[in-house]
């Protein structure tokens, strides 16, 4: 397995990922593009590679996904969705563009802000992701993420969001996707998440929080997302950057981690998989890079856990 970070074989396999449009699994996975595209592009900042995919192209294929009312689908011709407007606003900051939203639709970027705050549940304080209702922290996160990254968090009841990151607490430390739900580590990411954007972490208790996040480590090295479960190289985002987030990194051995993730690499490919001898995605491919910055891998842009 290889003991290295192969950081040219990953910026290739990024570069080559919409160069498969004749496979079936480019079209299977048409409704992940978007955050696909942002995936790649922080994958690349991260590895010191920020150039590597042409900008301008970047630019273009994001403004083709945004809709009159101001949100942005998985890809052209797809509906518009909230985790999809995260992405849309996370690659436009990572790129430099935002002001682009100005001239793609009239009002700008506050159009952005209107259909994200139209999706906030004024009875919960949560967000939906779409007009058909569904609720989930993690749109309550990425809400948070994308108003505080456009300059327009007051557009939102900040306050009601946060009530509701408090109700999905548990006794055991770790956050549910809602209220009385079971705790998962995506979960927790995007409650704490929320709060640190919200300057709150005053409201959770760093070392219960801390304790849960640390005890998905496995003897492997790699990080589960609840008890009795594999290890996935995707918690190395979502569970280590959430104990940046509350000063308690140094819980989890991250040389172990390190290790985990170096041994899940492709060498012939590049890329990353979830776990070693599997195929490899982008998306794990983000986040085992990223799990590797957090935990003080040399060579890679520090990223920031929030």
């Amino acid at each position: 397995m290889p003991d290295r970070l192969l950081i040219p074989q990953h910026v290739r396999y990024i570069q080559e990922l919409d160069t498969h449009q004749d496979d079936l699994e480019y079209w299977h996975t048409e409704h992940l593009r978007l955050s696909g595209l942002y995936w790649g592009i922080t994958a690349l900042h991260l590895l010191g590679h920020p150039d590597a995919l042409p900008r301008e192209e970047v630019l273009s294929f994001v403004l083709s996904c945004q809709h009159a009312n101001g949100g942005f689908g998985a890809a052209p011709g797809h509906d518009a969705h909230m985790l999809y407007t995260v992405s849309a606003v996370q690659i436009l900051a990572t790129i430099d563009a935002l002001d682009a939203l100005e001239t793609s639709l009239p009002g700008g970027r506050r159009q952005v802000g209107e259909f994200i705050r139209n999706l906030q549940d004024p009875a919960t304080g949560t967000f939906f992701g779409d007009e058909w209702g569904e609720s989930d922290t993690r749109f309550l996160y990425g809400a948070f993420n994308a108003m505080s990254l456009l300059g327009l968090l007051s557009m939102i009841d900040v306050p009601a969001a946060i009530a509701h990151v408090q109700a999905c607490a548990n006794f055991d430390g770790g956050y549910g996707v809602f209220p009385g739900a079971e705790s998962h580590a995506g979960q927790t990411f995007t409650c704490v998440g929320a709060l640190a954007i919200a300057q709150r972490l005053d409201l959770l208790d760093r070392d219960q929080v801390g304790r849960w996040l640390s005890e998905r480590q496995v003897a492997r090295g790699g990080l589960n997302g609840r008890p009795e479960k594999l290890e996935d190289v995707c918690y190395s985002w979502w569970v280590v950057s959430s104990l940046a987030m509350i000063d308690r990194l140094h819980w989890i051995d991250g040389e172990k981690l390190q290790s985990f993730i170096l041994d899940s690499q492709d060498p012939a490919t590049g890329g990353i998989a979830d776990r070693p001898g599997d195929m490899v995605d982008v998306f794990h491919t983000l986040f085992g890079i990223a799990g590797l910055s957090l935990t003080g891998y040399p060579g890679l842009d520090a990223v920031d856990p929030v």
